[in-house]
């Protein structure tokens, strides 16, 4: 079925009525400030887009930590750097503007799941601008704009808990730290 917008589909799986559907809806200040800690966090998603006859399309996209910037409550937005040179998302987008973006918090074990239109913006330098992080090495080309309709937080259940390596890095020279003053502590018995 169709609601809101929203492919729902209900199955059962071990006796329970499961419901697919973007359950948590969006225009609120609480979302964007909620939601703006974890986008900070991210270093890469997944933006899906489909071509005018439904070929559905999924195309990886990195930059700096926090490179998907909430603009206001119903607009993100992040630059497009250059890479394959494919330009699938671009052809898919100039014919059928609905897309989504799939996002993954391993440190947090959360998956972000958000549905609604984009378009790729170009000749913006204010826009540009303000998604841009000059200390990142890649070239910025253009922007995606990103115009949310619905989101979705998934269940933990088989999200391996991995660390970005900064962090790991981190905790790693803590817990050197610790163990040396740990070693200092019980020579003093």
């Amino acid at each position: 079925r169709v609601q809101d917008g929203c492919a729902r589909y209900e199955a059962t799986q071990e006796g329970r009525r499961i419901e697919a559907m973007p359950s948590e809806p969006i225009g609120s200040r609480s979302w964007t400030e909620r939601r703006r800690q974890t986008h900070r966090g991210h270093e890469s998603f997944g933006p899906g887009t489909a071509s005018a006859t439904g070929q559905p399309y999924i195309q990886h996209r990195g930059g700096p930590r926090g490179f998907l910037r909430v603009l206001d409550e119903h607009t993100l937005a992040f630059a497009e750097f250059s890479g394959n040179r494919q330009y699938i998302s671009m052809g898919n987008l100039s014919e059928n503007d609905k897309a989504c973006l799939f996002l993954m918090d391993y440190a947090e074990c959360r998956r972000v799941k958000i549905w609604g239109r984009a378009e790729f913006v170009e000749d913006d330098a204010e826009l540009l601008s303000r998604v841009s992080d000059p200390a990142y090495a890649g070239r910025a080309q253009r922007v995606l704009r990103f115009h949310v309709e619905a989101l979705d937080v998934n269940c933990p259940q088989h999200i391996p808990r991995l660390f970005p390596e900064e962090e790991r890095l981190e905790l790693m020279n803590r817990i050197e730290t610790l163990q040396v003053e740990n070693q200092r502590l019980l020579a003093q018995r």
